[in-house]
């Protein structure tokens, strides 16, 4: 469990209706199954010992003797395993029937959790033979443990505090009020959800929703093991769907239908930790005592290494389905679309000024700015795109700047910076064959410059085109191309900048304007700021602060995530396991850590810009930091 990971299962086998002899001798052995490579919690279906579709049976001595005579042997067979298992089985208590989940560890009963809400309709008749759960029942004996009996119980681990969780059954999840809103608010961070749930058309689609948006909104992770193989048709089919989620996302699916295997993943308790953190759902420890809660503690050991096998996407601000990830460019489009509207129109402009150098990011801020203006019913020619060539600058980056500029029919004016620099480099006494870091800087506040003079004459905006992953790193130069009138790719982060253009260049049918997208989306990432020979660049970015599909890991997982650089090492090398070593992702993390806490001042004073999605370094709220604070505790051991 190191790291905060936690292995669980959603285990379903197959079921003889009315035979819990047999029915648990399949759960013991998927039970060993599951400790042998390191689960810690297991949720069988509901009402698994026996299979759910008994009907009347529930109501008779034989089925209820002979499921507690199953549990005591399923304690006895488990007694030495490091698990916790949540079997589903009806138990009589005061003379009444209950669908429950019975939460077993280390050959005992930790606790029993009855069903509250009944199914009750479509064909479903628990009522018929269920009474319905309450808060706190006391306790029942179940052979020589007196378990807590109720719905308000939760589980926590001894070496893991935050190894918390909560059960609720079935229809639990489908009740107005769920008992698992409150187990969140309470302290659980995973939910249990032993379940029955049969298979209709397109139910699919509404149980996963439910599934997924309930862990969202507990910022949670949500086991949802449900029944499958071998129970009776007669009237319903079960397919065994069962997922596991975390904060709104699935982990691991296993569609109806396609077999009886166990879903197995980790759970980030320290990323829900970190989830939570802003929200009041974070219990004191009389929230759930007020609540009528009682805790139950339980022992599976000392903490082990986790071995992940969780999704860990390479590009975590780029979705990978190419239908998701064209559907979010569509999106991410709109709101820069929108947000450059608002701002046009609240100044009452009709011209921007783009500072045009042939690469990705000021392609996309002119992308969107002619989206912009087709929208708002103004003449391109409002746009003014200035391409300013200076000592770095290569024939191909020069002419896609152009090319791009008349495809999309603006203003477009070309100025060489190469006499003003001269000129400035006499003036401070700067040897234009020193090629140290007023060389380059000079060049790109000479240009900012240019741009906002240009504004100045046009009474125009200054759109900037810097993003993200750039304000990370500090790579923008103070009072150079760092700043502009609006920034209108600041949460944009350097992965989705070229997810954005190919989206863009999808979009557009004019074949030309297509043909320098795609040069311009191979062409290598640069400032072009040292003397250039041609077409031959002498400077790439990713050769001197790294790769920014690394960058961008880095940066997601340490704001959105809030893991540590230990964590994201760990991370990093499982996502990367095919594309870097260990060395080279340890010597760019160093490097995006330093930068990252030494840049800061760049984006105290950062322009203002439209926020497109979770991640953003905003002064204005998203992350406020002071730009002279120490970064030794975030320094990769």
């Amino acid at each position: 469990m190191k790291d905060g990971f936690v292995k669980v299962a959603a285990v379903t086998p197959s079921v003889k209706v009315a035979d819990p002899e047999w029915n648990v001798k399949q759960m013991i052995e998927r039970a060993e199954e599951m400790a042998a490579i390191g689960v810690k919690l297991v949720v069988f279906p509901e009402l698994s010992v026996t299979g759910y579709t008994c009907g009347d049976l529930f109501l008779t001595d034989m089925l209820l003797r002979g499921a507690r005579e199953a549990l005591y042997e399923f304690l006895y067979q488990t007694a030495e395993l490091d698990i916790v298992c949540i079997l589903g089985m009806p138990l009589e208590k005061g003379g009444s029937v209950y669908n429950t989940a019975v939460v077993v560890s280390g050959g005992r009963v930790l606790g029993v959790v009855p069903k509250v809400n009944l199914a009750n309709l479509n064909g479903f008749y628990e009522s018929r033979y269920f009474s319905s759960g309450e808060d706190d029942m006391g306790e029942i004996l179940l052979g020589d443990d007196q378990a807590p009996f109720g719905s308000r119980l939760l589980f926590q681990d001894t070496w893991i505090p935050e190894f918390v969780f909560g059960v609720e059954v079935g229809t639990d999840l489908w009740g107005v009020t769920q008992p698992s809103t409150t187990h969140a608010k309470c302290g659980a961070l995973i939910i249990a959800n032993p379940s029955a749930d049969n298979d209709i058309c397109d139910k699919i689609i509404y149980r996963s929703g439910l599934v997924t948006g309930q862990s969202g909104r507990c910022v949670c992770g949500y086991i949802f093991s449900n029944v499958g193989e071998g129970e009776s048709s007669s009237y319903h089919v079960f397919g065994g769907h069962s997922i596991i989620a975390e904060n709104g996302r699935i982990l691991v699916e296993r569609k109806p239908f396609s077999g009886s295997e166990p879903i197995v993943t980790e759970i980030d308790l320290s990323r829900l930790r970190h989830a939570r953190r802003p929200f009041t759902i974070n219990p004191v420890e009389t929230d759930w005592k007020k609540s009528g809660y009682r805790k139950i503690v339980f022992d599976i050991g000392a903490p082990t290494e986790t071995i992940i096998t969780r999704p860990c996407s390479k590009s975590p601000f780029v979705p990978v389905d190419e239908n998701i990830r064209r559907m979010h460019a569509a999106e991410v489009t709109e709101i820069q679309v929108a947000a450059l509207k608002k701002r046009l129109t609240h100044l009452g402009c009709k011209d921007v000024v783009i500072g045009l150098s042939g690469g990705l990011d000021s392609t996309l801020a002119l992308l969107v700015s002619v989206e912009a203006f087709d929208r708002m019913h103004i003449s391109r020619d409002g746009i003014h795109t200035v391409t300013m060539p200076g000592f770095g600058t290569t024939d191909r980056t020069h002419g896609n700047a152009e090319k791009l500029a008349k495809a999309l029919a603006t203003d477009f004016r070309e100025i060489d910076i190469c006499a003003s620099m001269r000129q400035h480099f006499a003036d401070i006494g700067q040897s234009e064959d020193v090629h140290d870091t007023t060389y380059e800087n000079a060049q790109a506040r000479e240009r900012t410059q240019i741009l906002m003079d240009i504004a100045n004459q046009k009474n125009a905006l200054v759109v900037g085109t810097g993003d993200m992953s750039e304000l990370a790193l500090g790579w923008a130069t103070f009072n150079g191309d760092h700043m502009s009138m609006y920034g209108i790719n600041a949460t944009v982060p350097k992965t989705m900048v070229r997810c954005l253009v190919e989206y863009h260049m999808e979009q557009t049918k004019d074949s030309s304007l297509v043909a320098v997208l795609k040069d311009i989306l191979d062409t290598p990432v640069s400032p072009e700021l040292l003397p250039a020979d041609g077409e031959k660049m002498t400077q790439c970015t990713e050769d001197i602060v790294g790769p920014y599909i690394l960058h961008d890991f880095f940066l997601y997982h340490m704001l959105r995530t809030g893991a540590k650089p230990s964590k994201i090492m760990r991370l990093a090398q499982y996502a990367f396991k095919d594309d870097y070593d260990e060395e080279t992702i340890k010597k760019w993390l160093e490097v995006f850590l330093r930068r990252f806490f030494a840049q800061q001042y760049k984006r105290s004073c950062q322009p203002d810009g439209p926020k497109v999605g979770t991640v953003s370094l905003s002064p204005a709220g998203d992350w406020i930091m002071p730009s002279d604070v120490s970064g030794s505790l975030w320094e990769l051991s």
